[in-house]
């Protein structure tokens, strides 16, 4: 017996092959490669478009909103200055566009802004005289009424909105 066998004889290490062993080994391989590969292909959904501003001045006798066309193709105006002369991506969705409506009341009354329209109402807080008010809604394509509750002599104002929705990849400096 040469001294190495010796050796390892003494130590406990002996050179019979464990079938068990191997298998859990190969086992043990192929759950590492199968953790490590996920699915080859991922779907990538664009950033959602940034809310649309939309302003809206209420005087004694109309409602005006500018601007009054919203979502109808790219919406320079939206863009931040850095990436006005980049083409926006457009977002294949007939999801509802986000729409902050920026209201201020220039009349001696207070009131409320309405919106109307597809079926639904969508009413604001309290709007005080000569003070403003903010209000978020999520709007399907379609055609909406802007009014001033308490103001009869208000003509309300037309808002349309379109079936476009950009994506926000360009715009760098979003949250």
């Amino acid at each position: 017996m040469t001294p190495a066998a010796r050796g390892a004889r003494l130590s406990g290490y002996s050179r019979q092959r464990r079938p068990g062993a191997s298998v859990a080994v190969a086992l043990s391989a192929i759950a590492l490669l199968a953790a490590g590969c996920g699915v080859e292909t991922h779907v990538n959904d664009p950033r959602p478009q940034p809310p649309t501003r939309v302003s809206v001045a209420i005087n004694e006798d109309k409602v005006l909103v500018q601007p009054r066309r919203i979502a109808i193709g790219p919406e320079q105006t939206q863009q931040l200055p850095q990436n006005q002369n980049v083409r926006q991506p457009p977002v294949r969705s007939k999801k509802p566009l986000n729409v902050v409506l920026v209201a201020t009341n220039l009349t001696g009354r207070d009131s409320r802004l309405q919106l109307r329209g597809r079926g639904r109402s969508i009413s604001s807080g309290p709007l005080y005289r000569n003070a403003n008010v903010t209000m978020q809604a999520i709007l399907p394509t379609g055609v909406y009424t802007v009014s001033a509750e308490n103001l009869p002599g208000a003509e309300p104002a037309r808002l349309v909105i379109g079936p476009y929705r950009s994506s926000s990849e360009n715009d760098v400096l979003l949250p």
